[in-house]
């Protein structure tokens, strides 16, 4: 691909469709509707035509779209004036072994309850891949704060889930 800032139309043609899974499954966790990951993801691409003069180097382009996506999501939250709800859902295809009881929508309603302090580095780190450096970066906030709120939010979904667990034994039994 080309090293300078202009892309021709076969390497913007690659970024799409390298990318438009992923950033239509990162749009789905946020807004918890297919209509609006649909929107945000069509947005997402027109910006990113508008500013692909900002992207010097195409290795970064997931990042630099999925920071996109969010920014747009955050925006269109706060012009709602409502609270922000993520619903996250996962592919619980990895998850099952350690924890084959928890259903996607058990994994959503927690990962909603968590605070937006933590909710926000944790799918930073989880679902963009985001280094703590990158993410204490980008959220503006010390390297030691964003490994906190990490194990914050881990500790948080951990006790989330043994009290499902304990909840469906008592349950079964």
């Amino acid at each position: 691909m080309s090293s300078q800032n202009h892309y021709n139309s076969e390497e913007i043609t690659l970024l799409v469709e390298q990318h438009y899974q992923l950033l239509f499954r990162y749009a789905y966790r946020l807004s918890g509707d297919r209509t609006d990951a649909e929107d945000l993801t069509q947005q997402t691409y027109l910006i990113a035509q508008k500013k692909l003069s900002q992207l010097r180097d195409l290795r970064l382009a997931r990042s630099w779209l999925c920071t996109i996506l969010r920014n747009l999501f955050l925006k269109k939250v706060s012009q709602k004036n409502r609270p922000v709800s993520l619903g996250l859902t996962f592919d619980l295809a990895a998850e099952e072994t350690a924890l084959p009881e928890l259903t996607s929508q058990e994994l959503q309603h927690a990962l909603n309850e968590l605070p937006e302090d933590f909710r926000t580095p944790l799918l930073m780190f989880y679902f963009e891949e985001r280094s703590y450096k990158e993410i204490s970066t980008e959220l503006s906030i010390p390297l030691g704060t964003v490994m906190s709120r990490l194990a914050r939010a881990k500790s948080f979904l951990q006790e989330r889930f043994s009290v499902l667990s304990t909840k469906e034994t008592t349950i079964q039994t």
